[in-house]
Protein backbone atom coordinates (compact mmCIF):
# COMPACT_ATOMS: atom_id res chain seq x y z
CA UNK A 1 0.00 0.00 0.00
CA UNK A 2 1.22 3.57 -0.72
CA UNK A 3 0.40 6.90 -0.58
CA UNK A 4 0.28 8.02 -4.23
CA UNK A 5 -2.01 10.71 -6.30
CA UNK A 6 -3.92 11.62 -3.42
CA UNK A 7 -4.75 8.21 -2.39
CA UNK A 8 -3.79 5.47 -0.39
CA UNK A 9 -3.59 2.40 -2.85
CA UNK A 10 -3.29 -1.22 -2.32
CA UNK A 11 -1.33 -2.85 -4.70
CA UNK A 12 -2.04 -6.71 -5.55
CA UNK A 13 0.59 -9.07 -6.18
CA UNK A 14 1.92 -8.54 -9.49
CA UNK A 15 3.20 -11.72 -12.08
CA UNK A 16 4.85 -9.19 -14.27
CA UNK A 17 7.99 -7.04 -13.92
CA UNK A 18 7.04 -3.03 -14.05
CA UNK A 19 8.45 0.16 -13.85
CA UNK A 20 8.15 3.65 -11.92
CA UNK A 21 9.94 6.40 -13.41
CA UNK A 22 10.38 9.39 -11.53
CA UNK A 23 11.29 12.89 -11.97
CA UNK A 24 11.35 16.19 -10.00
CA UNK A 25 11.70 15.54 -5.91
CA UNK A 26 9.19 14.42 -3.89
CA UNK A 27 8.66 11.71 -1.24
CA UNK A 28 6.18 9.02 -0.91
CA UNK A 29 5.42 6.83 1.86
CA UNK A 30 4.39 3.31 1.37
CA UNK A 31 3.40 0.35 3.81
CA UNK A 32 4.53 -3.54 2.90
CA UNK A 33 2.56 -6.36 4.87
CA UNK A 34 4.15 -9.51 5.84
CA UNK A 35 2.69 -12.39 4.01
CA UNK A 36 -0.70 -13.21 4.87
CA UNK A 37 -0.70 -9.61 6.85
CA UNK A 38 -3.38 -7.58 4.58
CA UNK A 39 -5.88 -10.56 5.12
CA UNK A 40 -6.95 -9.42 8.61
CA UNK A 41 -7.70 -5.83 7.08
CA UNK A 42 -9.59 -7.46 3.90
CA UNK A 43 -11.73 -9.87 5.47
CA UNK A 44 -11.86 -11.99 2.28
CA UNK A 45 -9.67 -13.22 -0.19
CA UNK A 46 -6.46 -11.41 -0.90
CA UNK A 47 -6.37 -13.39 -4.35
CA UNK A 48 -9.28 -10.83 -5.50
CA UNK A 49 -6.43 -8.11 -5.70
CA UNK A 50 -3.93 -10.25 -8.47
CA UNK A 51 -3.02 -7.56 -10.48
CA UNK A 52 -4.58 -4.50 -9.37
CA UNK A 53 -4.31 -1.43 -8.03
CA UNK A 54 -7.08 0.22 -6.20
CA UNK A 55 -8.09 2.96 -3.35
CA UNK A 56 -7.81 1.57 0.51
CA UNK A 57 -11.15 2.88 0.94
CA UNK A 58 -12.90 0.51 -1.15
CA UNK A 59 -11.42 -1.85 -0.15
CA UNK A 60 -11.81 -1.43 3.77
CA UNK A 61 -14.38 0.94 4.02
CA UNK A 62 -12.84 3.97 5.52
CA UNK A 63 -12.10 7.21 3.33
CA UNK A 64 -8.37 7.19 2.32
CA UNK A 65 -8.04 10.72 0.68
CA UNK A 66 -7.54 12.40 3.73
CA UNK A 67 -4.80 10.70 5.36
CA UNK A 68 -3.07 10.20 1.81
CA UNK A 69 -3.32 14.04 1.32
CA UNK A 70 -1.78 14.82 4.65
CA UNK A 71 0.73 12.28 4.27
CA UNK A 72 2.09 13.35 1.40
CA UNK A 73 1.93 16.83 2.88
CA UNK A 74 4.20 16.55 5.47
CA UNK A 75 8.29 15.95 5.33
CA UNK A 76 8.36 14.75 8.73
CA UNK A 77 8.79 10.90 8.88
CA UNK A 78 6.99 10.29 12.05
CA UNK A 79 4.10 12.08 11.12
CA UNK A 80 3.30 10.38 8.09
CA UNK A 81 3.99 6.92 9.66
CA UNK A 82 1.86 7.99 12.73
CA UNK A 83 -0.78 9.19 10.07
CA UNK A 84 -1.28 5.79 8.61
CA UNK A 85 -1.09 3.54 11.30
CA UNK A 86 -3.62 5.48 12.50
CA UNK A 87 -5.77 4.83 9.74
CA UNK A 88 -5.00 1.28 9.74
CA UNK A 89 -5.16 0.10 13.23
CA UNK A 90 -9.24 2.38 12.95
CA UNK A 91 -9.95 -0.76 10.79
CA UNK A 92 -9.70 -3.18 13.77
CA UNK A 93 -8.00 -6.21 12.32
CA UNK A 94 -7.95 -9.62 14.35
CA UNK A 95 -5.78 -11.88 15.24
CA UNK A 96 -6.15 -14.76 12.86
CA UNK A 97 -3.65 -17.56 13.15
CA UNK A 98 -4.13 -18.74 9.53
CA UNK A 99 -1.92 -15.61 8.93
CA UNK A 100 0.64 -16.06 11.05
CA UNK A 101 1.02 -19.52 9.62
CA UNK A 102 1.53 -18.53 6.13
CA UNK A 103 3.53 -16.10 7.55
CA UNK A 104 5.83 -18.68 8.91
CA UNK A 105 6.12 -20.64 5.81
CA UNK A 106 6.86 -17.80 3.59
CA UNK A 107 9.74 -17.20 5.73
CA UNK A 108 10.88 -20.62 5.47
CA UNK A 109 10.90 -20.75 1.57
CA UNK A 110 12.07 -17.37 1.42
CA UNK A 111 15.25 -18.78 3.41
CA UNK A 112 15.50 -22.42 2.27
CA UNK A 113 16.75 -22.50 -1.30
CA UNK A 114 16.53 -26.92 -1.44
CA UNK A 115 12.65 -26.05 -1.47
CA UNK A 116 11.76 -26.59 -5.10
CA UNK A 117 8.28 -27.73 -5.41
CA UNK A 118 4.71 -27.36 -3.54
CA UNK A 119 4.85 -30.71 -2.40
CA UNK A 120 7.32 -29.84 -0.32
CA UNK A 121 5.99 -27.04 1.13
CA UNK A 122 2.84 -29.04 1.79
CA UNK A 123 4.31 -31.60 3.81
CA UNK A 124 6.25 -28.81 6.07
CA UNK A 125 2.34 -27.35 6.79
CA UNK A 126 1.14 -31.04 7.47
CA UNK A 127 -1.50 -30.49 5.11
CA UNK A 128 -2.91 -31.44 1.29
CA UNK A 129 -1.31 -29.77 -1.79
CA UNK A 130 -4.59 -28.28 -2.72
CA UNK A 131 -5.33 -27.11 1.15
CA UNK A 132 -1.77 -25.50 0.59
CA UNK A 133 -2.93 -23.55 -2.54
CA UNK A 134 -6.13 -22.38 -1.08
CA UNK A 135 -4.74 -20.93 1.48
CA UNK A 136 -2.02 -19.15 -0.26
CA UNK A 137 -4.59 -17.81 -2.81
CA UNK A 138 -6.99 -16.29 0.50
CA UNK A 139 -3.72 -14.97 2.19
CA UNK A 140 -0.95 -14.20 0.15
CA UNK A 141 -2.89 -13.98 -3.01
CA UNK A 142 -0.80 -15.80 -5.28
CA UNK A 143 -0.60 -19.70 -5.27
CA UNK A 144 2.94 -21.26 -4.05
CA UNK A 145 4.23 -22.85 -7.53
CA UNK A 146 4.82 -18.79 -7.97
CA UNK A 147 6.36 -17.73 -4.73
CA UNK A 148 8.67 -20.43 -4.93
CA UNK A 149 9.43 -19.87 -8.34
CA UNK A 150 10.13 -16.02 -7.31
CA UNK A 151 12.17 -16.63 -4.03
CA UNK A 152 14.34 -19.08 -6.05
CA UNK A 153 14.60 -16.01 -8.83
CA UNK A 154 15.57 -14.11 -6.23
CA UNK A 155 18.49 -16.16 -5.26
CA UNK A 156 19.81 -16.06 -8.62
CA UNK A 157 19.29 -12.26 -9.23
CA UNK A 158 21.53 -12.31 -5.63
CA UNK A 159 24.12 -14.28 -7.34
CA UNK A 160 24.44 -11.86 -10.17
CA UNK A 161 24.86 -9.25 -7.97
CA UNK A 162 27.28 -10.96 -6.12
CA UNK A 163 30.51 -9.88 -8.42
CA UNK A 164 31.56 -13.26 -8.91
CA UNK A 165 31.38 -15.14 -11.72
CA UNK A 166 28.14 -17.45 -12.42
CA UNK A 167 27.93 -20.84 -14.12
CA UNK A 168 24.11 -20.30 -14.78
CA UNK A 169 23.80 -24.56 -15.53
CA UNK A 170 24.94 -25.21 -11.92
CA UNK A 171 22.96 -22.57 -10.83
CA UNK A 172 19.80 -23.74 -11.92
CA UNK A 173 20.09 -27.13 -11.13
CA UNK A 174 21.09 -26.28 -7.64
CA UNK A 175 17.50 -23.72 -7.77
CA UNK A 176 15.75 -26.79 -9.00
CA UNK A 177 15.41 -26.20 -12.66
CA UNK A 178 15.37 -28.89 -15.23
CA UNK A 179 18.09 -27.20 -16.88
CA UNK A 180 19.86 -23.52 -17.94
CA UNK A 181 17.49 -22.76 -20.71
CA UNK A 182 14.28 -22.61 -18.48
CA UNK A 183 16.07 -21.02 -15.59
CA UNK A 184 16.89 -18.30 -18.02
CA UNK A 185 13.04 -17.97 -19.57
CA UNK A 186 11.81 -17.56 -16.23
CA UNK A 187 14.31 -14.76 -15.47
CA UNK A 188 13.59 -13.10 -18.23
CA UNK A 189 9.80 -13.00 -17.51
CA UNK A 190 9.89 -12.03 -14.01
CA UNK A 191 13.12 -9.66 -14.43
CA UNK A 192 12.53 -8.17 -17.57
CA UNK A 193 16.00 -9.15 -18.82
CA UNK A 194 18.35 -12.32 -19.28
CA UNK A 195 20.52 -13.09 -16.13
CA UNK A 196 23.54 -12.70 -17.84
CA UNK A 197 22.78 -9.22 -19.00
CA UNK A 198 21.38 -8.46 -15.38
CA UNK A 199 25.01 -9.50 -14.09
CA UNK A 200 26.88 -7.19 -16.10
CA UNK A 201 24.71 -4.34 -15.37
CA UNK A 202 25.20 -5.14 -11.67
CA UNK A 203 28.67 -5.38 -12.03
CA UNK A 204 28.78 -1.49 -13.84
CA UNK A 205 26.99 0.06 -10.92
CA UNK A 206 28.36 1.74 -8.23
CA UNK A 207 27.63 3.52 -4.92
CA UNK A 208 27.64 7.41 -5.49
CA UNK A 209 29.67 8.95 -2.87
Amino acid sequence: MAAEDGRLLVHGVSRDPFSRKLLGTGHVIGVAFLAGGFRPFLRSSVGALEGTVLPAGDLLGREDGPVAAAALDTVDDDEMTTLVEDYLEAVRPERDPSAERVAALMERIEHDPSIHRVDEVAALAGMSVRSLQRMFTEYVGIGPKWVIQRHRLLDAAEQAHSGHPVVWAELADRLGYSDQAHLIRAFTAAVGTPPATYARQAGSWRPRG
